[in-house]
C-alpha cells in the first residue's frame, strides 16, 4: 500500500501531524509499535482509577490564549473536560525556608510573590517582561506567519539560571521562580533561557488538568485521522527504511509488510530514526551529533490510589525540595534521593473535593538501573520490584513530613522507572523529554524538522521544544515543510 505520508510513532507529535495532513487531503498512514496509541499521553487504570503517564497538567487554555486556539483547530477544546487550577497558586514550591505560590496572570504572579519578597518588585517586573517578550518573538506562539529560526534567537544562547540570578537578588526567590523546572528537567548549567521562558510564561497565563485522563486526547485525535480517511496501524513496529536514490521509498515492518510513501515523518528518538537508515544515506556528522547529544534525565513515578474520601483534592501541584536549590539535575546526588518530588493529584469527574489518585514524580538517572538494562517491563525479577518498593518508601517518608497522616490515606501504590519509559515510548535511556538543550551548544543540541534526506522529516519532543504546547508547535513546523505553513497558520488562527 502506498500513502502520501507515512508517520512513525503515535506520540502527540505523530498524532498532530496525522491530523493536519489528513485534514489537508493527504492519505496518511500512522504506524505504532505498541498495542496502544499515544506515547507519553497514554494512561492506565488500577483499582478503578485512571493514571496519566506524562500529561499531568497543561497550559494557556483560557479563551484567547495560544494552546486554546490550537486545540480549537484540532477539535479538542470543546470535546475535552478541563479543570482550571488555582489561579492564586497553580504550583506550590516548597523549600526548607517555606512554601511559595506560583500564580496565574502576570500581575497576580508578581503580587503573590511580593508578599514574601517585598524588595523584589523591579526584578520580578523585568523578569516577567523578558519571558513575555521571548514568547512574543516566536511566531508560532502567536500564530504569526513571520519567518522564524530558533537558532537566531538570542535567548537560546543564554542560561536560564544565569538570567534569573541576574534579575533577582534574593536567592530564595531565584529558586522559587525555577521551582517547577521538572517540567523541562531544568539544568542550571545547560538549560537555555528560551526553554524556561516559553514554558513558564505559558503556565503563568493559565494552567489546567485534563479530567478523567489524557487518553481522551488520544481518542479524539485518532478518530480525527480515520475520519479524514487516514489509516492507523497498531503493533506495527518499523524496522528499516528502504531508499530510492537519495529519498526514502518505504518502511519495512517487523511482520514483513512494506509501507510505501511520498513523505515520511519520524516521531521517534532521532537515534532510532538513524538506525533505520542505511548508514551511507545519512551523513556521519549528523549521526555523530545525535549520538553525542545528551538526553534529559529520566523520572521515577509513584502512582497512588487513595482510600475513598481520605485525602483532599489539591487544585494545584506541590513541588517539594529537601534542599534550598531547585536546580536538582545538575547537582543530582543518589545518596540524597529524593532531593525533590512533585505531587500531582489526578483530576476526576467523580469528585472535586477528594482525590482518588495522584502521581508523585522525581528524578532518576538511567545508570541506577544498569542491572536491569536488558530486561523488559514485567520480566525484570523480584530484585527490581524490591528496588522500586524501597524507593517508594523513601518518597512516602518525605511526603508524610509535608502532609502528616498521608500514608494512612493510601490504599495501594504502583511505580515506574526510566526503564518503563524506554520500553513504552522508545526514548533513549528512558529520557523524560528527549534531547537536552544546551545554551553553550545551541547549534548542536537543537534539532530542526528537515533532514538531509528530502522526503524525511522529524517531529515530537526532540524537535525544538517539548511539552503539549511545544510539541504542538513543532508539529506545525514539521507539516509546514510539506504544505504551505502560512495557509495552515491562517486556518488555525480562524478555527
Amino acid at each position: 500500500m502506498k500513502y502520501d505520508v507515512v508517520i512513525i510513532g503515535s506520540g502527540l507529535g505523530g498524532l498532530l501531524c496525522g491530523n493536519i495532513l489528513s485534514r489537508e487531503g493527504y492519505s496518511v498512514c500512522l504506524l505504532e509499535k505498541n498495542g496502544k496509541l499515544g506515547g507519553s499521553l497514554q494512561t492506565f487504570g488500577r483499582k478503578g482509577c485512571i493514571f496519566n503517564t506524562g500529561l499531568n497538567y497543561t497550559e494557556s487554555l483560557d479563551n484567547g490564549q495560544i494552546l486554546n486556539q490550537y486545540f480549537r483547530y484540532f477539535g479538542l477544546t470543546e470535546r475535552l473536560k478541563l479543570r482550571r487550577l488555582d489561579e492564586n497558586g497553580f504550583d506550590i514550591i516548597s523549600l526548607p525556608s517555606g512554601r511559595y505560590p506560583l500564580a496565574m496572570g502576570r500581575n497576580n504572579f508578581k503580587e503573590n510573590l511580593l508578599r514574601y519578597f517585598p524588595g523584589e518588585k523591579d526584578g520580578l517586573t523585568r523578569y516577567l517582561e523578558t519571558i513575555q517578550g521571548i514568547c512574543a518573538s516566536v511566531p508560532l506562539y502567536n500564530l504569526s506567519d513571520k519567518s522564524f529560526n530558533i537558532l537566531e534567537c538570542s535567548s537560546i544562547g543564554v542560561g536560564a539560571a544565569d538570567y534569573i540570578r541576574s534579575e533577582i537578588s534574593d536567592p530564595v526567590l531565584q529558586n522559587v521562580i525555577a521551582g517547577n523546572n521538572l517540567m523541562y528537567t531544568g539544568h542550571d548549567k545547560k538549560t537555555p533561557l528560551m526553554i524556561h521562558a516559553l514554558i513558564s510564561n505559558s503556565f503563568i497565563e493559565s494552567a489546567w488538568r485534563v479530567v478523567d485522563g489524557s487518553h481522551l486526547m488520544i481518542n479524539i485525535l485518532a478518530n480525527n485521522i480515520t475520519g479524514y480517511g487516514g489509516t492507523i496501524l497498531k503493533n506495527a513496529k518499523a524496522l528499516k527504511f528502504t531508499t530510492d536514490n537519495n529519498s526514502i521509498k518505504s518502511v519495512l515492518l517487523d511482520g514483513g509488510e512494506e509501507i510505501e510513501g511520498k513523505y515520511f515523518i519520524s516521531n521517534t528518538h532521532p537515534e532510532q530514526m538513524i538506525s533505520m537508515i542505511d548508514r551511507l544515506k545519512i551523513s556521519s556528522g549528523f549521526s555523530y551529533r545525535i549520538n553525542n547529544i545528551e538526553d534529559t534525565i529520566g523520572m521515577f513515578t509513584m502512582y497512588l490510589v487513595f482510600k475513598k474520601n481520605s485525602f483532599p483534592y489539591l487544585n494545584y501541584n506541590f513541588y517539594h525540595y529537601n534542599q534550598e536549590s531547585t536546580w536538582v539535575v545538575g547537582d543530582y546526588d543518589i545518596s540524597k534521593w529524593p532531593q525533590m518530588y512533585a505531587l500531582m493529584p489526578t483530576a476526576s469527574s467523580k469528585s472535586e473535593s477528594y482525590a482518588e489518585s495522584a502521581s508523585v514524580i522525581t528524578y532518576m538517572q538511567f545508570g541506577e538501573l544498569e542491572k536491569w538494562k536488558y530486561t523488559f517491563t514485567g520480566k525484570r525479577g523480584d530484585d527490581y520490584l524490591q528496588f522500586k518498593r524501597d524507593r517508594c518508601e523513601k518518597l512516602l517518608v518525605s511526603l508524610e513530613k509535608q502532609f502528616p497522616g498521608f500514608k494512612s490515606c493510601i490504599e495501594t501504590y504502583y511505580s515506574s522507572t526510566p526503564l518503563t519509559w524506554r520500553d513504552y515510548t522508545g526514548t533513549r535511556n528512558g529520557s523524560a523529554f528527549g534531547l537536552l538543550k544546551d545554551f553553550h551548544r545551541p547549534m548542536e543540541s537543537i534539532i530542526l524538522p528537515r533532514t538531509k534526506i528530502p522526503n524525511l522529516f522529524l517531529t515530537g519532543q526532540n524537535i525544538n521544544m517539548h511539552g503539549i504546547l511545544g510539541v504542538t508547535i513543532s508539529s506545525v513546523m514539521t507539516c509546514g515543510e510539506i504544505i504551505n505553513v502560512n495557509d495552515l497558520i491562517n486556518k488555525i488562527r480562524n478555527a
